[in-house]
């Protein structure tokens, strides 16, 4: 069992690892882009990223197993119960969460910040470093509440992954199938490993993000 649970932390971490970090690569410029722009059909897209946020999991996962599907557009792939195919639907969850929050945490920056940085003869590209670098305590807020998004899903991973043992079983899977078992022990210690690892991820980011607060 010790074995086991080394191997699906591990996969657990880079699962949710590579989703975190592939939504923050989408969904930060959306956000950026967002926040700064004004058109107008704005508040509709708003309107429906703060929905994506909500978005069950289960239906994000029925979704990209749609796609998936041997009969689906992107069957020819082959990624249907694999990793790859889990990261997928943990990144549809993910971006949404972090697309809104860093929206609105650029959002809340003084709007004449922005004019005094263009003043100075900031191009665009260091127009949103800079604008970046003042929101950074939300935006890593951004990364933490999309990482706890997924680090916790269960639903796609399922349906997508399959749960299939030494391929695509994570700690939220193995809960869920011990718990079946009866093997509540067991379901036990996966469910602290879980909050752990958690915990240590989470504990990471709020120390850059209070240690940003201080300077």
């Amino acid at each position: 069992m010790s074995s086991n649970i080394v191997e699906i932390t591990l996969l657990s971490l880079a699962v949710s690892g590579a989703a975190t970090l592939i939504s923050l690569l989408i969904g930060l410029p959306i956000g950026t882009w967002l926040a700064l722009a004004r058109f107008r059909s704005r508040d509709v897209v708003i309107s429906v990223v703060n929905t994506g946020m909500a978005l069950p999991p289960v239906v994000a996962g029925l979704a990209v197993a749609i796609l998936l599907w041997r009969s689906g557009i992107l069957g020819g792939l082959g990624l249907m119960y694999t990793p790859g195919a889990m990261v997928i639907a943990e990144v549809v969850i993910a971006v949404p969460v972090v697309i809104g929050l860093s929206a609105a945490g650029l959002g809340q920056l003084d709007p004449r910040l922005r004019l005094q940085l263009l003043g100075l003869g900031a191009s665009r590209p260091q127009l949103v470093w800079w604008l970046w670098r003042e929101a950074r305590l939300p935006l890593l807020t951004a990364v933490m509440a999309a990482f706890g998004s997924v680090i916790s899903e269960v639903g796609a991973a399922m349906m997508v992954g399959g749960n299939i043992a030494h391929e695509t079983r994570v700690l939220t899977t193995a809960i869920v199938l011990e718990t079946g078992r009866g093997e509540l022990g067991n379901a036990v210690v996966l469910g602290l490993v879980l909050l752990a690892l958690a915990f240590m991820v989470n504990g990471v980011l709020t120390w850059a993000q209070q240690r940003g607060a201080r300077r």
